[in-house]
């Protein structure tokens, strides 16, 4: 199961990197604004950094598939979900201790 997921995963985005030349009609482009530059790139930050502490957490796998999942379909509002309701603080295994004085 896991491994269809990541197969469908896999290929979705690579079908995303695959850029389709503009198709012009009178010399103007069909398509509109796509969401890049500054605010699209700051987005793509902030969902890395989400998918590595939902990685690095210590949920079970079903679980990080899901929330992984979320944040990747729906970019700006998976990503406010995730930080808003997902409890990070009590699934946040950084794995240090503080050493005793």
């Amino acid at each position: 199961m896991f491994q269809f997921v990541l197969a469908a995963l896999l290929q979705l985005s690579l079908g995303l990197l695959v850029e389709a030349a503009p198709v012009t009609a009178q010399g103007t482009s069909w398509q509109g604004p796509t969401g890049g530059g500054v605010v699209g790139f700051i987005v793509l930050v902030l969902d890395i950094i989400a998918w590595v502490e939902i990685v690095k957490s210590n949920r079970p796998p079903l679980n990080k598939v899901i929330w992984c999942l979320v944040v990747f379909l729906f970019p700006i509002v998976g990503m406010l979900i995730y930080y808003l309701f997902s409890n990070r603080a009590a699934h946040n295994d950084s794995g240090y201790e503080a050493i005793p004085s």
